[in-house]
């Protein structure tokens, strides 16, 4: 690491960094919220809540690649001073985003129940989780086309207002549902349709502002040919997407495996993940406009010094994230559980958190300059491989039980340090001079 001395690459970055946390922030803060209010309900109704809530992150989840694939190109476009071409995937970005959140809604809509039953719900817990799903379907195109406009505004290097945006837009769906749920007692259909307003009122104020990004546009109607890339990137984004939940939903049906102390402690440190990877992630999202807008302009120089930056930037955000996380593995615990053993476990975990920090950073900062490159297709093969690399460690630790916890976060550990390597390796050589010329 070069030293703390912010550079002019470090100040652009930090400049998309900031609001890019707060972004990301919101909804976890939502869910928070959302939990402790349909928890007065009772027992069934937050059981019900978070079933339907996985399988909803599953659905936003995979439509991320929107927000991704949009960004890189609108921004490739701006930087090679090409307005109208970025205003050009603005529009079709917004065409796919229907055409992928229609069939979604009316998918969920039909299909609540059965994929409830397939995470486990019974009872009134699965009644409660298929209304819930069910009126929540009628957001989900709104849900998307947000996911599209933010790419669009992300690849304008415009940060501020998709924060305020989905801040306002979650404050009004907090206060709506304090309403309905706790002041007109309408339940779990007041959570959710709470949800699905504030979801619309979202999506409206995000199209109201992307109009401005697309009057350039040189075609304002669907094109195949335009949202072809945009589908392509969505396949090899979507496939890396699945293989990560993949290792770490493995990780958890390890950690059931071996006793119930393990997988308690497992969710909190999960949990915990989680929430320090934001800070990661924040410093990743800039990587991916700056570096596109750069290679838009053919300045390779410039785009390798921004990607340098964003993992020494990531690295030192790493420092302070791992220090915290370790330091206060001996008494976090005992804020989530009264469980000797449990607490226990969580301790040992939380310093194999605290330490897999610093590998993350490289990861996380290379897969937003990848991104930022178009390297869809590599991301999504080279997550597959990681998942194949990872299995079998998964596999000894349920041989020999007593690795326990400590076995499962040194493997997911390793699989951090796996994913830190590659992406450097990788991003040298798609940044590399003789690529460029080529």
């Amino acid at each position: 690491m070069t030293g703390l001395r912010l550079q002019p690459a470090d100040r652009r970055i930090l400049s998309l960094a900031l609001p890019a946390l707060g972004t990301l922030a919101v909804e976890p803060l939502y869910v928070l919220v959302d939990t402790a209010i349909v928890g007065r309900l009772g027992t069934p109704q937050l059981g019900g809540l978070a079933l339907a809530a996985t399988v909803l992150s599953f659905v936003v989840i995979g439509s991320n690649f929107l927000t991704y694939g949009a960004t890189e190109r609108v921004a490739r476009r701006i930087g090679a001073g090409d307005p109208a071409a970025a205003a050009d995937v603005g529009v079709q970005a917004l065409w796919l985003s229907a055409l992928v959140g229609l069939p979604l809604a009316g998918l969920l809509a039909v299909a609540a129940r059965p994929l409830c039953i397939a995470l486990g719900g019974s009872g009134e817990v699965l009644d409660h989780a298929e209304l819930y799903l069910r009126i929540s379907a009628a957001g989900i195109p709104f849900v998307v086309l947000t996911l599209a406009a933010n790419g669009v505004l992300r690849g304008n290097s415009q940060y501020r207002v998709p924060l305020l945006i989905l801040f306002v837009a979650n404050l009004l769906n907090t206060v709506l549902e304090l309403i309905f749920v706790l002041g007109l007692d309408y339940g779990m259909a007041g959570s959710a349709w709470s949800t699905v307003i504030g979801q619309v009122v979202g999506a409206a104020a995000f199209a109201v502002v992307v109009r401005r990004y697309l009057r350039p546009a040189r075609s304002r109607r669907p094109s195949r040919a335009g949202m072809a890339p945009l589908m392509s990137a969505g396949r090899h984004l979507v496939l890396r997407v699945a293989t990560m939940l993949a290792v770490l939903g493995g990780s958890t049906a390890v950690a059931a495996r071996i006793d119930e102390p393990t997988l308690a402690a497992h969710q909190v440190v999960i949990g915990m993940f989680g929430l320090v990877a934001l800070s990661l992630d924040a410093l990743a999202i800039p990587a991916q406009t700056l570096v596109a807008e750069e290679l838009g302009r053919d300045d390779m120089a410039t785009a390798r010094h921004l990607a340098r930056r964003a993992v020494v930037l990531s690295l030192w955000a790493a420092v302070v994230v791992a220090l915290a996380v370790a330091g206060s593995s001996p008494w976090l615990p005992q804020a989530f559980t009264a469980d000797a053993a449990v607490a226990d476990r969580a301790t040992v975990a939380l310093v194999f958190l605290g330490a897999s920090m610093l590998p993350a950073s490289v990861a996380f900062a290379y897969d937003g300059v990848l991104i930022g490159a178009g390297d869809y297709r590599f991301l999504g093969l080279a997550a597959l491989a990681y998942l194949g690399a990872i299995a079998p460690l998964g596999i000894v630790i349920l041989a020999v039980p007593r690795l326990g916890i400590a076995g499962i976060w040194a493997a997911l550990g390793a699989w951090m340090i796996l994913r830190a390597i590659v992406n450097h390796r990788r991003t040298d050589r798609v940044l590399s001079p003789v690529d460029a010329a080529s």
